[in-house]
């Protein structure tokens, strides 16, 4: 008897189970379920909704946030077109975070600060990245000519330097600005003189 039980065991060790799942479109499906799920993650109010119905109380889904946190590699990353879904990714593994997520005046913080990040990003990065330019060289008088006398003179201030959003167009500027109206009446003007 004892050799037939261990012959028995012997078969089913052995043996594959012959029902393993096979996903039919190789994790595709799976993988772009995802990828949509945290990029709603970029989105405060979408945050602010999963904290209103209470998702983040879940164990099984704060494993979920921390499951996904594997988007943040970069075999993953150069998948994703809203890069702020992994700073609130990273933000949502804090549970105070999640916590204050659910009144809407921290939800509306969120999306301004989001909002001011867009809008002044490109103009501060643009501040590091571009090279400043070289100071110029003061080239020496020749000896031949003797030197300038001392003037006083005051030194006008320095204005400031103006915002890249002002466009190069000084504050109360008098240029004319674009009237289509003003132009056609010119146009009608012309001619009946021509």
């Amino acid at each position: 008897m004892a050799s037939a039980k261990d012959g028995e065991g012997a078969v089913s060790s052995s043996a594959t189970p012959t029902n393993l799942y096979k996903d039919p479109d190789d994790g595709r499906q799976r993988f772009l379920l995802e990828l949509e799920f945290i990029q709603c993650l970029a989105n405060p109010t979408y945050i602010h909704y999963l904290a209103q119905n209470r998702y983040f109380e879940d164990e099984a889904f704060i494993g979920y946030l921390k499951y996904l946190q594997y988007w943040q590699r970069p075999e993953y990353i150069k998948f994703i077109m809203y890069p702020h879904c992994l700073f609130f990714l990273e933000l949502l593994q804090n549970a105070n975070f999640r916590n204050a997520m659910a009144h809407p005046g921290n939800k509306e913080l969120a999306h301004r600060q989001q909002f001011f990040f867009w809008k002044n990003y490109r103009n501060n990065r643009l501040k590091h990245i571009l090279p400043r330019p070289l100071p110029e060289p003061v080239a020496a008088p020749p000896a031949s000519v003797p030197p300038p006398t001392a003037v006083a003179t005051t030194a006008a201030p320095i204005p400031p330097a103006l915002s890249p959003m002002q466009y190069g167009v000084p504050s109360g500027s008098v240029l004319a600005k674009n009237d289509m109206r003003n132009i056609s009446s010119d146009r009608r003007k012309r001619k009946k003189e021509g």
